[in-house]
């Protein structure tokens, strides 16, 4: 039996993990001094909120005791730890100090999945797939191997001022691209462990035209695209429909 073990970079709750079979451990955010655990403390809507009232939180891994805890029930079985992308989180690092907390821990695999959110969401779900069809351990790991190195990802940050308040724009900066509107294009970087700038648009639209264009020799009928938004929905379904309408396999 393979037990699977993820966090919540993955966009599914402990509660629906649970039901779905796998373990879901929160991460943590850190806001005025709080820590919460996410989806159990606090919830999107809620997290939107606080920054949009000028609070600048830091995330952090899941909680060592916890997955230490976790491991160590399951150690019977092969465990399967995915994590979110390394340098992007400490998720990764936490997980192998996790495993190290645990005696006999050769059969506890853990994975630097390079990636989050809507990418870490898909590994997730093939994996639970192979683990239904009774799938080796080497077939699942050469599999999420193969798929890890075909990922890209893009970010386009629209909110100058929570830019400016983490300290990842000057104060300067941040008031001329608010006031030309210009639209960043940020992309990860091909070992995941970073984020670049990829291009500079005059708005969104012309952005996601920027993105398409690098997909363009890319994508086929076997990718999936997820696009995720802090509840700008609008834009979110304008980009939806671009890419439909180029890559209409997809």
């Amino acid at each position: 039996m393979i037990k699977l073990i993820t966090d919540s970079s993955c966009l599914y709750t402990p509660d629906e993990a649970e039901q779905m079979g796998f373990t879901v451990n929160p991460l943590t955010v850190t806001i005025n001094n709080k820590q919460y655990n996410e989806y159990e403390d606090i919830n999107a809507e809620e997290f939107i909120e606080l920054i949009n009232n000028g609070h600048v939180p830091t995330s952090s891994q899941p909680s060592l005791g916890r997955l230490s805890e976790e491991l160590e029930t399951n150690k019977e079985h092969e465990v399967l730890v995915l994590s979110m992308a390394d340098g992007l989180s400490g998720t990764y690092q936490t997980a192998l100090l996790a495993k190290n907390n645990v005696k006999d821990n050769a059969n506890i695999h853990v994975v630097n999945t390079k990636t989050l959110c809507g990418p870490h969401r898909h590994l997730v779900e093939d994996v639970l797939k192979m683990i239904k069809e009774n799938q080796s351990l080497d077939k699942i790991l050469k599999t999420l191997s193969e798929k890890m190195n075909t990922v890209h990802s893009f970010l386009l940050p629209q909110d100058f001022n929570y830019l400016k308040r983490g300290g990842r724009l000057t104060p300067i900066a941040a008031t001329i691209a608010g006031f030309l509107k210009i639209q960043p294009v940020i992309k990860q970087t091909a070992d995941g462990k970073k984020l670049d700038k990829f291009a500079t648009s005059r708005n969104f639209k012309l952005a996601v035209n920027k993105i398409i264009e690098f997909y363009k020799p890319i994508l086929n009928k076997n990718y999936k695209v997820y696009i995720s938004h802090a509840f700008n929905l609008e834009d979110a379904l304008y980009a939806k429909d671009k890419f439909l309408k180029e890559f209409p396999e997809i």
